[in-house]
């Protein structure tokens, strides 16, 4: 993972392994955290101390970018998926395995798929196997004893194993009761359709080929909110593409669903603390800098 600006990161402890590497690190921040990243390796963390509420994470890649879960006290980052955390933290102790790929590929990248249910269950791991494991490796890297390296690398390898069987007992439809991966994909891709008027309810449980009552009920639990109010956000950042596009305003609000330019103005305020004319002004200007500083080929 990626340094944030302002933080002071200290390796008290380290060892490398066959399939990478244990630490045992210090960090602290002298400001919120707030970092974006893509590690080449896989990333679990167990933090001694207490995590705060306010740690939450986005795979925006994966998910909507607006939306983060709370982040455990022990999570795991696979590697190649781009993060973007956030938290109030300031001062952390934890216990780090870094693995790399292509050590245990059999673990986590032959036959685990990376649903957003796993990803999810990825950054809250509640599982006492996981936690002891861990906390041994920590206690190796302190005061290292007889065959200490052979001792982690076992500690390690067990631990990887252990986080993949934890992640693919996650099925989010039949036990969480979710929407699956490929439901959710298709009513990600209508309302990405900025030129198709906002989506009812009764049409994306029907491309679902479920009812509307399985469709709320089922992506509140995959995704943590009501899909009224993701509509909403998603109709709200489509029409910020259409303003950023140079379109006016009474026409972003009616392929905005709105039967009055007013509403949608009062309706994008409150949700982006701007009017539209002002964030299309803005995004005009943001436009014109990019277009008149770019390199010109010779």
């Amino acid at each position: 993972m990626a340094q944030n600006p302002g933080a002071a990161k200290k390796i008290e402890a380290e060892m490398p392994l066959s399939l990478g590497r244990v630490q045992l690190v210090r960090e602290s921040w002298n400001e919120p955290i707030e970092v974006t990243a893509t590690g080449d390796a896989h990333y679990l963390e167990l933090a001694l101390f207490s995590r705060p509420h306010t740690g939450l994470g986005c795979f925006p890649d994966i998910w909507w970018p607006q939306r983060f879960e709370p982040i455990g006290q022990m999570f795991l980052v696979p590697a190649k998926f781009r993060f973007h955390a956030k938290s109030d933290c300031r001062l952390l102790r934890s216990i780090v395995c870094i693995f790399e790929p292509a050590a245990v590929t059999a673990w986590f990248d032959r036959d685990m798929q990376w649903t957003s249910g796993r990803l999810q269950g990825s950054l809250n791991i509640v599982n006492p196997k996981i936690r002891s494991l861990l906390m041994r490796i920590g206690e190796e890297l302190r005061t290292p004893g007889f065959a200490g390296e052979m001792m982690v690398e076992l500690l390690a390898a067990q631990a990887a194993i252990e986080v993949s069987r934890h992640l693919s007992g996650i099925d989010e439809e039949r036990t969480a009761g979710g929407l699956s991966p490929s439901r959710l994909k298709l009513v990600d891709e209508r309302l990405s359709d900025i030129a198709a008027p906002p989506p009812s309810l009764a049409e994306l449980a029907g491309l679902c080929n479920i009812s509307v009552r399985h469709l709320t009920r089922g992506f509140r639990i995959s995704r943590g909110q009501s899909i009224g109010k993701y509509v909403a956000e998603r109709g709200m950042e489509n029409a910020k593409r259409l303003l950023a596009s140079g379109m006016n305003v009474k026409s972003v609000a009616h392929a905005a669903g709105f039967s009055a330019p007013s509403n949608f103005a009062t309706a994008f305020l409150r949700a982006t603390g701007e009017t539209p004319r002002q964030y299309r002004q803005k995004a005009g200007i943001a436009g014109y800098r990019a277009q008149a500083f770019r390199p010109t080929s010779h």
